[in-house]
């Protein structure tokens, strides 16, 4: 495609998703000159048609030209992101446009405001659809139902010479986090992905100032980010639960969940309060209630223990403030609590270890809470975490294990595509999986199952693929700080009781 057609294309795709009016047009191919320092085009009378899913192929082709020209400072993936947000920003309209379109649509429906929110952050190519559509996604039959793997392509890795030209730059503390509503329109640097085509909307959670907008890499379906106006470290408390509930109440179609607030059981960026959620039904949602139990003074609340590989209290009740009050009182209770007999520490030399992951939903009128018990005390024998998975399951998942997935997502590294299919492919010609790089860390694994099954090339992967579901729920059990035993489940009541 030649430069001068993909500079129409890309202002046709603008206008067929009304990020450009027709009046626009005009301007629209000069603001997309300025971006690409050209002086000039030719442009066809009639604006070309964009077939659905070009836009990366428009896109690559004005950063080729723009490579050949010199504009761009390195031709890797770094660099053309930098240049490819640019061209978009620059047809993304404004925020306060934005604001107004959402706000119009929530008065109607709050979900035909997340409809056209979502729809819109792809149309803008901060959500790369191209990208998403890379990673490989499966569902593994577990115990605790149907377990979601993804294997993550779409996070784009730092090329060499980024990395070589960041640690040249001065250190910058703006934005401060990748979270901050600093972000919105921002160039970015090499060291920091540029957001021109970002855009957040303001809302108030339990009347203090916060702002919704999705996450660049969803890792489900409606994947959005709710992040507090102020710069300020995550924390699970009384307000919390208030905060997540608020959400629900006005967003009932989304799940809303926070990241713990300690290391090893916590988020990537305990810098900056903020949750997740979306519209999506994890495995974690479908699991049951499988031992019941009543709170004196909250017969008014249903409460279990929900049969998942993790030590999960469901509290579901039409009044979100009662299942507010009683979420705090469980949580100051587990903050504090010790059963060595268990392995439960709530500190030891002053460092706490006992958090909770909470994860809010509606159920028809009614609102419910999920607290799962995090505890994140290390040991000589698991030195990243007693509750975290085991070094035999390195191979698979060494990361910690957030929110995400605490309610079922296995979110596995890149590295595991090419290994798994070599993995498949030795398991059927019957080779040695201990002298190659890419499979000998997953040979004791692979040799305690290949005997279960006949393997064909045809089915290889895929039984490869399901035990990779098998692993990671083995890996949320042994996050769960209380074993799916009878002494476990007994230790779980322990505690429960004398909340």
């Amino acid at each position: 495609m030649e430069r001068d057609q993909a500079i129409a294309k890309l202002v046709s795709y603008a206008l067929d998703k009304e990020l450009l009016q027709p009046s626009e047009a005009i301007w629209g191919v000069n603001v997309l000159l300025e971006a690409l320092e050209l002086d000039g085009c030719t442009l066809p009378e009639t604006l070309p048609p964009v077939e659905e899913g070009e836009l990366p192929e428009i896109l690559d082709a004005l950063l080729d030209d723009a490579a050949e020209r010199g504009v761009l400072t390195e031709n890797t993936i770094t660099y053309r992101d930098l240049l490819d947000t640019k061209l978009m920003g620059v047809l993304t309209p404004r925020p306060a446009q934005v604001i107004e379109k959402f706000q119009t649509l929530y008065q109607e429906d709050p979900q035909k405001a997340t409809d056209w929110y979502y729809q819109f952050s792809q149309d803008t190519n901060y959500i790369r659809r191209d990208r998403i559509a890379k990673d490989v996604q499966w569902k593994a039959s577990t115990e605790y139902g149907e377990l979601d793997i993804t294997i993550n392509l779409s996070k784009p890795e730092k090329d060499p010479k980024a990395i070589a030209a960041a640690r040249n730059l001065p250190a910058s503390a703006y934005p401060r986090c990748l979270l901050c509503a600093e972000n919105e329109g921002y160039a970015g640097r090499v060291n920091h992905p540029a957001r021109q085509n970002h855009r957040v909307v303001p809302i108030s959670i339990n009347g203090s100032p916060w702002f919704l907008q999705y996450s660049p890499y969803v890792y489900y379906n409606e994947h959005c980010i709710c992040f507090n106006k102020v710069h300020t470290p995550m924390k699970i408390d009384r307000a919390c639960f208030g905060k997540l509930l608020d959400f629900v109440g006005q967003f009932p179609h989304y799940f809303v969940g926070s990241n713990a607030d300690l290391p090893i059981v916590g988020g990537s960026i305990l810098a900056h309060d903020h949750f997740q959620g979306g519209r999506y039904t994890f495995a974690m949602e479908k699991a049951p209630v499988e031992t019941e139990f009543t709170f004196p003074g909250y017969t008014d609340v249903k409460a279990g223990i929900v049969k998942w590989p993790m030590s999960v209290v469901r509290l579901t009740c039409a009044d979100p403030e009662r299942l507010v009050d009683l979420a705090d009182r469980i949580l100051l209770s587990w903050r504090g609590y010790t059963d060595e007999s268990a392995m439960v520490l709530a500190e030891t030399d002053g460092e706490p270890h006992n958090t909770i992951t909470p994860i809010a939903r509606r159920r028809g009128a009614d609102y419910e809470l999920d607290l799962v018990l995090r505890n994140n005390l290390t040991t000589p024998e698991h030195p990243l975490g007693l509750y975290h998975p085991h070094a035999e399951l390195h191979h698979i998942k060494k990361e910690n294990i957030g929110l995400i997935e605490v309610m079922g997502l296995a979110v596995l590294p890149a590295r595991l595509k090419t290994e798994l299919a070599a993995v498949a492919d030795k398991l059927v010609r019957g080779e040695d999986l201990r002298g190659d790089p890419l499979t000998e860390a997953h040979a004791d694994w692979a040799e305690g199952f290949r005997g279960k099954y006949s393997l064909t090339a045809e089915n290889a992967l895929d039984i490869v693929y399901q035990e990779t579901g098998l692993v990671f729920a083995k890996v949320l059990e042994h996050s769960g700080v209380y074993a799916r035993t009878p002494a476990g489940q007994e230790a779980f009541l322990r505690f429960l009781r004398q909340v």
